[in-house]
């Protein structure tokens, strides 16, 4: 049970690497997407762990995918900042004259 959770904190990990590659290269829908994926993936492990916890040097695994987890999750709000900025201002009818 523990590798198997691990795998579901690695996938997760993976989807978050990509969302990362996709906002650093402006693939907004991409990383809308790949938000989904890390959903479906978190709803999974959520489930699998009701079954079954981990222990030992897995819990330090875990603790270090999730770091890595949080600081590309950090990276991508910092580059979708701008992007939403402009979605709201195009929202409320203020959009700026700014070219991407």
């Amino acid at each position: 049970m523990t590798h198997a959770l691990l795998q579901y904190y690695e996938a997760i990990e993976t989807a978050s690497r990509e969302m990362l590659d996709a906002a650093r290269s402006g693939d907004w829908d991409r990383v809308v997407k790949l938000e989904g994926a890390c959903a479906v993936l978190i709803s999974q492990l959520k489930h699998a762990a009701s079954d079954g916890r981990l222990e030992g040097d897995a819990v330090q695994a875990k603790a270090r995918i999730m770091q890595r987890i949080l600081l590309n999750d950090a990276e991508i709000r910092h580059l979708a900042e701008p992007w939403l900025e402009d979605l709201d201002q195009m929202m409320s009818g203020q959009a700026r004259n700014v070219l991407h």
